[in-house]
């Protein structure tokens, strides 16, 4: 597949149950979701391994698309098996062993307004090379991520266990405001001034060897950020799931966002002041190389969370 925009690829989307083209794959311009924002998506990875390109935590993601368009009252008109056997099918299809899945559920173009009925759900997966997040360097010395003076979405507000579309609007601006100030990224507090999320990302700290994570209230329960909780018990750390004030990752030993794009990322500054030793501390160092001895198949334990892609 080559480097060009997005638009002008080569390769193949799966869209309504067939492999279309790439360049093909289109929606009319008054597709309902465009302009209203109601749809839900996933973004999961592919990763090479010793036992060739797999899936990490396939079942998980597209059970949460699933969740995802219950909440939204969207009736996906494909099985679960249906959907994992079409993600795996795009990746073949576009000859990637590794690389980031993108399914969306939208609605159709048959009516406008929001009144509108009878509109179809649609589904398309694409797939496509996505190399580090940020500047590999990262991975080891941190980001730097400013407090956004954005609020994130309240429980009663939006549904926040939906990973909805028009719900990143909300993300966009928090990261451009977070951009624009010099920041990497930005931290988001919910509607009470405790720690929340990253814009695309959970977040966990480190105090006194102890490790604590928002409790998922108006946060989306992430699958990397489950895996971290997994690996953390594994480890034998204490952790505390519970609200999180933002002076306390100021003070905090260590800290750092997990998400299937951004995958475990240290962060060495907030709002100016340099957490911990201003770069990845231990546990995160311990915790991220977990994480990608498991994606990359390294690690014996935990098969069912990989999905390979040719049977």
């Amino acid at each position: 597949m080559s480097d060009s925009s997005f638009a002008e690829r080569e390769g193949f989307i799966w869209l309504n149950g067939e492999l279309v083209p790439w360049r093909e794959a289109r929606v009319h311009v008054l597709t309902h979701t465009l302009h209203y924002g109601v749809g839900c998506f996933e973004g999961v990875r592919a990763y090479d391994t010793p036992r060739g390109p797999q899936i990490f935590r396939l079942m998980e993601h597209t059970t949460r698309l699933f969740d995802s368009a219950q909440i939204l009252m969207l009736k996906i008109p494909y099985s679960r098996d249906e959907l994992i056997e079409a993600q795996r099918e795009v990746l073949v299809a576009n000859d990637l062993r590794e690389g980031y899945l993108r399914p969306i559920v939208f609605l159709g173009s048959e009516a406008m307004g929001l009144r509108a009925e009878d509109l179809s759900v649609n589904v398309s997966i694409a797939c496509w090379p996505w190399p580090d997040y940020m500047d590999a360097d990262a991975r080891e010395a941190g980001i730097k991520v400013r407090t956004s003076s954005y609020t994130r979405h309240h429980v009663n507000i939006a549904m926040c266990k939906a990973k909805a579309n028009g719900q990143y609007i909300n993300s966009i601006l928090a990261l451009r405001e977070a951009q624009d100030g010099g920041a990497d990224e930005a931290l988001m507090l919910d509607n009470e001034g405790y720690v929340a999320e990253g814009t695309g990302e959970n977040i966990f700290i480190v105090k006194n060897g102890e490790i604590h994570t928002p409790e998922l209230t108006s946060c989306l329960p992430g699958i990397t950020r489950d895996t971290i909780l997994v690996f953390a018990r594994e480890h034998g750390y204490t952790i505390h799931e519970r609200r999180i004030t933002r002076d306390e990752v100021y003070v905090a030993d260590e800290a750092f966002f997990t998400g299937t794009a951004a995958e475990v990322l240290p962060i060495r500054e907030l709002d100016g002041r340099t957490i911990g030793t201003g770069r990845r501390g231990p546990i995160t160092e311990t915790l991220q190389t977990c994480y990608f001895d498991q994606v990359r198949g390294r690690r014996e334990a935990h098969p069912d969370w990989h999905t390979s892609v040719f049977v």
